[in-house]
C-alpha cells in the first residue's frame, strides 16, 4: 500500500501537480462556501467563463496569462455590477448576459489564434495539471495566500453580509465594496485553478466540496474546514487515479 502511494512522488511533474492540486482544494471550497451561503453559484460559474477572453489576450501579446485572467475576471465583475444597478436587469440574467458573451469572445480568440500558434484549446478549457511548472505552483501558492489572508481579515464582514446583506447595511458596512471584494476573490481563486482543472471545472471544485459541507454542518468556518479537507481528498485522489489508471487528469 505505502509503494502505491510513494511510487507517483518518484516524478517531479507528480509532485508539482499534487501540491497545486491540494492548493486548489483549499482555496476553491473557502471561497465556495460563500457562494453557497448566498446560493450564487451561477456568479462563480459566470466569472471562470468570462477570464478566456483575458487568457487569449494575454497568450496573444506574450503576457502572463494569470495576469490576463485575472484583469478580465475584474471586467466582467464591474460589468455585472454595472448592468444590475443601472438598469431592470437582475442579477442573474446579468450574469448569464455577461459569461455567455465574454465565453464566446474567448473561444473565437483562441480558434483564431490556433491556426497560427501550436495551442490547445482543451488546455484552456480543462486545464493541464501535469504540465505546471515550479513558476506556476509558487503563483498558485502565493494567490491562495492571498486569498486565504483576505477570508481571515474580513472573515466576520464578509459572513455578516453573506447572511444578511440588508442587515450588514444597515449596520453600515460597506456592502458595495465587500460584495465588489467578493467577486475579486473569485476571480483570483478561478485564476489560481485555471491550470489544474480550466474554466469549464473550476466550478465543480467552487461548488461541489462546499455543497458537501452544506449539508453535514452549520457554520460557516466549519463549512470551509470540512469543504477545504474534502476538497484536497478529491484531488489526491483523482491524481493517483489519472496516474494509475491513465485517466485525463482536470476531469479525475
Amino acid at each position: 500500500m505505502l509503494e502505491v502511494l510513494i511510487e507517483p512522488l518518484q516524478y517531479g511533474f507528480m509532485q508539482r501537480s499534487l501540491i497545486t492540486a491540494v492548493l486548489v482544494g483549499i482555496v476553491c471550497a473557502a471561497v465556495g462556501s460563500y457562494l453557497m451561503v448566498q446560493r450564487f453559484a451561477l456568479l462563480g460559474d459566470a466569472i471562470s467563463h468570462s477570464v478566456l477572453p483575458g487568457l487569449a489576450i494575454a497568450f496573444m501579446i506574450g503576457a502572463d496569462i494569470f495576469v490576463g485572467a485575472f484583469i478580465a475576471g475584474v471586467v466582467s465583475t464591474v460589468v455585472i455590477t454595472w448592468i444590475r444597478t443601472r438598469s431592470q436587469i437582475k442579477e442573474d440574467a446579468a450574469m448569464g448576459i455577461v459569461f455567455s458573451a465574454f465565453f464566446a469572445l474567448g473561444i473565437t480568440l483562441i480558434t483564431v489564434m490556433e491556426k497560427d500558434n501550436k495551442i490547445d484549446l482543451n488546455h484552456f478549457l480543462f486545464g493541464n495539471i501535469l504540465s505546471v511548472t515550479n513558476e506556476e505552483v509558487i503563483n498558485t501558492a502565493i494567490i491562495t495566500a492571498i486569498v486565504l489572508s483576505i477570508i481571515l481579515l474580513l472573515y466576520k464582514e464578509l459572513m455578516y453580509y453573506t447572511f444578511d446583506p440588508l442587515g450588514a447595511k444597515a449596520a453600515g458596512l460597506p456592502t458595495n465594496l465587500l460584495n465588489f471584494g467578493l467577486m475579486i476573490l473569485i476571480a483570483l481563486t478561478i485564476v489560481a485553478s485555471l491550470k489544474g482543472v480550466g474554466v469549464i471545472l473550476v466550478l465543480a471544485m467552487l461548488i461541489t466540496p462546499g455543497a458537501t459541507a452544506y449539508l453535514l454542518v452549520h457554520r460557516l468556518h466549519q463549512m470551509m474546514i470540512l469543504g477545504s479537507a474534502l476538497g484536497v481528498v478529491a484531488s489526491i485522489t483523482g491524481m493517483y487515479l489519472s496516474y494509475f489508471f491513465n485517466l485525463p487528469s482536470g476531469p479525475a
